[in-house]
């Protein structure tokens, strides 16, 4: 990374995190790479993989629904905020059978919060953190549903580190999470990823990632594996967690997005 960079970085008015090397590491940059962040939708990442580990059958249908359980045990159940999903087309569905294949694509694409609590009813909160701890992550775990309000009030969190993240990433990457064929299917899904607003901004157009980020007020987080024409794949994760707008957090991930492109070799 450039030395303006990193003194942006110094001068971020919160916390700022990144980690940068290659498939497997060890890491050529990391800037607070194990403090904690409140994950949001980057959790979605390790839910996918627990789905595609836990059954072998993706097209089993299931019913689209706005009642979840929730992770404080005897709490009434809750139901997503339609105004807060990035995705219509599953809330069209309601009432309605769809391929559990379908619901994970929609759950990272187009990041939606209804798929992913009907996602992670399907292969529970268990499975989700031993993909983190096959993954190596030290920190990184999913203790409830979004928008699961008591849980968060109960102090229940998903939270991540950029160096969690990064091992995620590149243990799927290297095929160490899943088998061949499941692998490559979720690295196909991460790549067709729709919200391109933070590292696409630093990198060539046309450029292959498999990305997952995640966003809420003051938070801003993106894990990728990049796969330069030129150079070998290699890890970036970056979170941001502080007073600074939305807007301004996805150009200073686009920066990072740069600096490691610009050191890929």
């Amino acid at each position: 990374m450039n030395s303006e960079l990193e003194k942006e970085l110094d001068a971020f008015p919160g916390t700022a995190s990144v980690w940068f090397g290659p498939l497997g590491g060890p890491a050529r940059f990391s800037r607070a790479a194990s403090a904690p962040h409140y994950a949001a939708s980057t959790m979605k990442a390790g839910v996918m993989v627990a789905a595609f580990r836990e059954f072998a059958d993706l097209s089993a249908p299931v019913l689209v629904h706005n009642s979840h359980r929730s992770a404080v045990e005897g709490a009434p159940a809750f139901g997503n905020d339609r105004g807060e999903d990035g995705d219509i087309e599953v809330w069209d569905r309601l009432g309605h059978e769809v391929p559990l294949r379908w619901l994970i694509q929609r759950m990272i694409v187009r990041s939606s919060n209804l798929a992913t609590n009907l996602v992670l009813a399907q292969t529970g909160l268990a499975q989700v953190n031993q993909v983190w701890r096959d993954a190596g992550a030290s920190l990184a775990h999913t203790g409830r549903g979004i928008e699961d309000a008591m849980a968060r009030e109960a102090g229940i969190s998903n939270d991540v580190t950029a160096a969690d993240l990064s091992k995620l990433m590149s243990a799927l990457a290297l095929g160490q999470l899943a088998q061949p064929v499941e692998t490559s299917e979720m690295l196909a899904i991460l790549c067709a990823q729709e919200y391109l607003d933070d590292f696409a901004q630093g990198l060539p157009s046309g450029t292959r990632m498999a990305s997952k980020n995640g966003w809420v007020t003051g938070v801003r987080h993106c894990t990728a594996v990049i796969y330069p024409d030129d150079a070998p794949a290699y890890v970036l994760s970056a979170c941001t967690t502080g007073e600074i707008s939305d807007s301004d957090a996805c150009a200073l991930l686009g920066r990072i997005a740069k600096a490691s492109w610009e050191n890929r070799k």
